[in-house]
């Protein structure tokens, strides 16, 4: 990154000891998800696009044992395979997720690891999240035997090097946070250009030396494609209001010259709390753009402009 505001490419990642990107790879979108994207991605060209991952200079990819029913870990096992396995020094990191009939205890847990490991073609992961726990009581997940623990297990057992939570509502992730058992924290569609609420839920995980990773910083694709290509956010759509404020957003940033992408993925790469931000790439050119929209020169101008266009509090996915 250049500018004002630049900071380094390479990041400690929280107290895991890794070093990661300050982009990371999502892999939802290699899985092939319209229903929730729009579009159907080929699996030559999500391959293709793992290929140029692994090129560089990004070394951390994220995806979930559900992603396109476990297509996107098929398909970046594919090109695991063609590199003759992981990198040295790239960081994979997966997710576990319940069952087809909405398993979700520890023996499920242990068995959505062992289904990841075999489509990725690997004996262990850097790193395994715990994937939308707001699908269950918090007390299911902490109890004793329960998912969390049976994580606890499988990275003292040495099948993953470390743990964490990957989730949506800020309130209920607080706690997850509080448990301090994970060691890294994914927050998505939360602390955005447009929307605020996960701001003391990072707060909280960075003072405890959790790695923070923020995810979708485009808010399902309006802030990086715009109002006039989509009026959604976080896969809904957006309030008028919202789509206001994010259409003087585009019109301030045109002004600059600042793609408005380039605002919004330098909004959470700036940001020192923030460990690595999460873009999904559905092919090989989308890597290249990020890059360049990652090293773009803000003027710092640009961001006293923006900031007041936030969306108010009750507009937020957690506004309340």
């Amino acid at each position: 990154m250049t500018g004002p505001d630049a900071r380094p490419w390479l990041r400690p990642l929280g107290g895991t000891g890794l070093t990661v990107s300050a982009v990371c790879a999502g892999g939802a979108v290699l899985g092939s998800m319209p229903e929730a994207f729009g579009y159907e991605v080929p699996r030559d060209r999500a391959v293709d696009t793992v290929r140029r991952v692994l090129a560089g200079p990004i070394n951390f990819l994220d995806t979930s044992n559900d992603y396109g029913a476990g297509e996107s870990e098929r398909r970046i096992g594919a090109a695991l395979a063609e590199q003759g396995g992981l990198p040295d020094g790239f960081v994979l990191a997966s997710k576990v997720d319940p069952g087809p009939d909405g398993d979700f205890s520890g023996a499920r847990v242990r068995a959505s690891l062992e289904e990841s490991l075999e489509r990725l073609g690997l004996s262990r992961l850097p790193l395994l999240h715990l994937h939308d726990p707001e699908r269950m009581d918090f007390g299911h997940a902490t109890a004793p035997g329960g998912p969390v623990d049976t994580l606890v297990e499988l990275r003292r057992e040495g099948l993953v090097d470390h743990i964490g939570v990957a989730g949506g509502p800020a309130p209920l992730m607080r706690r997850y946070v509080e448990t301090g058992v994970f060691e890294v924290l994914i927050t998505h569609n939360r602390w955005t250009l447009v929307d605020r609420s996960a701001g003391e839920l990072i707060d909280d995980a960075h003072a405890r030396g959790m790695a923070v990773v923020n995810a979708a910083v485009f808010g399902g694709g309006v802030l990086a494609r715009g109002t006039a290509r989509t009026t959604s956010y976080a896969y809904r759509p957006a309030p008028l209001e919202v789509l206001g404020r994010i259409r003087e957003m585009e019109r301030v940033c045109a002004r600059h010259g600042v793609p408005l992408a380039a605002a919004a993925l330098q909004f959470s790469l700036r940001d020192p709390r923030i460990a690595s931000t999460v873009v999904g790439f559905s092919r090989p050119e989308r890597v290249d753009e990020t890059l360049r929209h990652a090293s773009w020169p803000v003027p710092r101008d640009l961001w006293d402009e923006l900031e007041p266009l936030a969306a108010p509090r009750r507009y937020w996915l957690d506004g309340g």
